[in-house]
């Protein structure tokens, strides 16, 4: 008998085992890829031939750079990808898998569109949308899709999770319904559906009004949930599949951009060995405007990224540091690369610890992204190297006019904001080719060396009218400790929104000039 209780127990505990690891039960990382090229009740030449690539080259990099499970990626491709089927793989699969701490990842790939707001929450009385196999033209509007209103509610019930959501899709109001079914068809390759029965339009009247921001157009109480945003383009953009290529070789001009950045090779603009999600968004921004340029119906070309300011210099994936004997081609000479050194960090609502150069200094490439092209120059009257105590002066030029940023950052990580200040407040903001100094004779002072090691100036001139005093207050300059990465993290990312104040349809205009210099 007490052999009998003992097998029993150990049948209990197995099973008990088992039931735990029940994919009901444990949960995990989980990523759900929709590409739709095909379409159930759209004409042929609505149909997209690059999502069927795009998914394929999505699932490598979730295996083989992120870290992913074969077997935590579901794949809904054409008629696999029914709006019911979406939307139940995102609940069961996405939701209900995983847990608090896991990775959950979202791709989307096939056309954007908006159809009228009937929850009359939208300013401009339209939802945003994405198509389905089983989409279908309705009386007046399209249905059998899946709205942003669908996706924000499950994207609530992700909390806690590091969640990543990547549209290569349009979702343009006013291309949806400015352009008719008959100008779409000579735009081969574009992915947005217009409405079933829109009108041409001669002219773009409501590009001065309110801007949805994607599929998910409220972002800012999603990404304060944890959430990293990527889209291929702007409000009012088209997002493209690649027409240069081969009909059976095509795909999502950003997706292939994406994808290509994650390698260092490609997008490490300051080349520790870290791509971080600010190097990776110039980058697709880069090869996206490429493509726009030597394309007849591109007006413009501007991907999106919408997340907490503070994962702009997080990298993309686990980094793997150079080693000492690695080399690079600099100058057409090869140079040693120094080992890099990464810590892990835990960012405003994330969910899982990520990778930062633990360098500040070194770290500012990551923050910003953006490559310093020479277009501000930033300079030392007593040259890049000061002895303690000694005082010097700052002098700033740039090829544009526009509002000038500027920043200290020491090797502790600790800021200074340099301009704007209140002491300086007569100063306009700076003109084309005009010289501006700091201090000058209307100061009273002269800045002093203080501390010891690597510094870098970092001067950001923003050419369009964009109010930077939330993040860039005048009161705090001069006279204040700031957290270095935290500080450039909230600029920058104000600097990567669209540009809504005007009848463009672009990403911000601005310009960068760093200066790296030593006190002995």
């Amino acid at each position: 008998m007490a052999l009998l209780r003992t097998v029993l127990g150990l049948l209990l505990g197995a099973l008990a085992l088992l039931l735990a690891q029940s994919p009901a039960a444990k949960a995990e990382d989980r990523a759900l890829l929709v590409g739709i090229g095909t379409y159930e009740n759209l004409p042929e030449d609505m149909y997209l031939h690059g999502p069927k690539n795009d998914v394929k080259a999505i699932e490598a990099l979730l295996i083989t750079t992120l870290s992913f499970k074969p077997e935590a990626i579901r794949i809904l491709t054409d008629d696999k990808a029914s709006r019911e089927a979406i939307l139940s793989s995102i609940n069961d699969w996405l939701i209900t898998g995983t847990a608090p701490g896991d990775r959950i990842y979202f791709y989307f790939s096939g056309h954007g569109l908006q159809v009228k707001d009937v929850s009359k929450d939208e300013e401009d009385g339209m939802d945003e949308a994405l198509s389905t196999y089983d989409i279908k033209a309705g009386e007046a509007d399209w249905t059998n899709v899946v709205l942003d209103d669908d996706l924000e509610v499950l994207l609530e019930k992700m909390k806690g999770r590091a969640v990543t959501l990547v549209i290569d899709a349009c979702h343009s109001g006013t291309i949806s319904r400015a352009l008719s079914a008959e100008k779409l068809s000579g735009m081969s390759g574009a992915r947005y559906l217009p409405r079933p029965f829109a009108k041409a339009s001669k002219d773009k009247m409501t590009r001065g009004l309110r801007i949805d921001l994607g599929v998910v157009d409220k972002p800012a109480q999603l990404t304060a949930g944890g959430i990293t945003a990527w889209s291929a383009a702007a409000p009012y953009q088209v997002a493209w599949d690649d027409v240069r290529l081969p009909i059976e070789d095509r795909h999502g001009v950003f997706t292939s951009a994406y994808v290509a950045g994650y390698k260092p090779s490609e997008s490490d603009g300051n080349s520790n060995g870290l791509v971080s999600n600010a190097e990776l968004f110039q980058y697709v921004t880069t090869k996206s405007k490429e493509y726009c340029r030597n394309q007849e119906n591109c007006d413009n070309l501007d991907p999106q990224l919408e997340s907490v300011p503070n994962a702009l210099g997080a990298s993309v994936a686990k980094p793997e540091p150079y080693k000492p004997d690695q080399t690079a081609t600099v100058a057409g000479q090869q140079q040693s690369k120094p080992e890099s050194v990464y810590q892990e960090a835990k960012i405003d609502a994330g969910a899982a610890p990520v990778y930062v150069d633990a360098n500040p200094v070194a770290a500012i490439g990551d923050i910003i992204g953006k490559a310093d092209t020479g277009d501000v120059t930033v300079s030392l009257d007593t040259g890049p190297t000061l002895k303690k105590g000694q005082p010097f002066k700052i002098s700033v030029t740039s090829k544009y006019d526009g509002h000038l940023v500027l920043l200290d950052v020491n090797r502790e990580g600790v800021a200074t904001q340099i301009f704007p200040n209140e002491m300086a407040q007569k100063i306009t903001p700076l003109s084309a080719g005009s010289t501006l100094t700091i201090p000058d004779d209307y100061y009273g002072f002269d800045f002093e060396a203080d501390g010891s090691g690597e510094n870098m100036l970092v001067a950001i001139v923003v050419s369009d009218d964009l109010d930077l005093r939330d993040v860039a207050p005048a009161a705090q300059g001069l006279n204040a400790e700031l957290d270095a990465r935290r500080k450039l993290s909230e600029i920058v990312a104000k600097l990567q929104k669209a540009w809504t104040g005007d009848t463009e349809n672009r990403g911000l205009r601005w310009s960068l000039g760093t200066l790296k210099y030593t006190i002995e």
